[in-house]
């Protein structure tokens, strides 16, 4: 029996945070298990916990939209499939949806937001990966190649993510970590930490080159790609505030590319 299996409880630790899904059944623990391997501590304490009732698929849709807001000092999730509530003062919330891990997987990124909004730091559409010690972030729209880059990685890389990046500002400066979110390359990320050297913005063209790219558009170009699901103003302004911070301590730069393995040569 798995630590998780015993307790009634899986640990996912992401970015130096664990939050605990708990449930009765074991079945959907099992799922969460292989879900986020790489991702599960046995024998922690989490920093968050969640109760996990689960119901019969109905009508509601992940492709709804989410909608996340505060109601008597409770933070509210909610999408078709799914509606969860967490307490940030107890830590601990529930959350109601069928037996399937993209509920979980949307729920865990909103609380990710939260917890991370208030510290500087933010979740990014963007792959990364670790080279020489260092982390390396790629940042684009859907088709901007981010799972391209990842695919592409040479060896001496690990990716961390093709989809979604974690990004925190810890002492010492910026550090990016690996993510079990993942994109078009159907696999889990590495579960890593360094600091962060570079981000780019990504665009394809012709040929492989870097260029500078200004503040006012770097901070914009960060901005457009950050997950942020919350309704709320003091935290909007909070990541608002964060990608400032980012572009005055962070490189941005802008990386054209060619789909080919060349292009991490510029990468150092």
């Amino acid at each position: 029996m798995t630590g998780a299996a015993a307790n009634g409880r899986v640990d996912i630790c992401i970015g130096g945070v664990t939050v605990g899904v708990r449930s009765s059944d074991a079945g959907f623990r099992r799922l969460l298990e292989h879900r986020y391997a790489g991702f599960v501590e046995f024998g922690a304490s989490p920093d968050y916990e969640f109760e996990v009732e689960l119901t019969q698929p109905h009508e509601g849709s992940a492709d709804d939209d989410v909608r996340v807001y505060r109601s008597n000092g409770l933070w509210l999730l909610e999408r078709g499939d799914f509606r969860a509530e967490w307490d940030p003062a107890t830590r601990r919330g529930r959350i109601r949806q069928s037996a399937n891990p993209y509920s979980i997987d949307t729920v865990l990124r909103i609380v990710h937001t939260l917890v991370l909004a208030r510290e500087g730091g933010f979740l990014l559409h963007a792959a990364s990966a670790v080279r020489n010690g260092r982390a390396f972030v790629f940042s684009g729209v859907s088709g901007a190649g981010k799972t391209t880059l990842a695919r592409l990685a040479p060896p001496d890389a690990d990716v961390l993510t093709d989809e979604i990046s974690y990004v925190r500002k810890e002492a010492g400066g910026y550090y990016a970590y690996g993510t079990p979110f993942a994109g078009e390359l159907a696999r889990v990320g590495a579960n890593l930490r360094a600091p962060l050297d570079t981000i780019y913005l990504l665009a394809q063209g012709a040929e492989n080159r870097v260029s500078d790219v200004g503040k006012a558009e770097a901070a914009r170009g960060i901005l457009a790609n950050m997950l942020f699901f919350a309704e709320d103003a003091e935290l909007v302004r909070a990541v608002f505030l964060s990608a400032l911070d980012l572009v005055e301590h962070v490189p941005v730069l802008r990386l054209t590319f060619r789909p080919e393995a060349a292009a991490w040569d510029l990468i150092r």
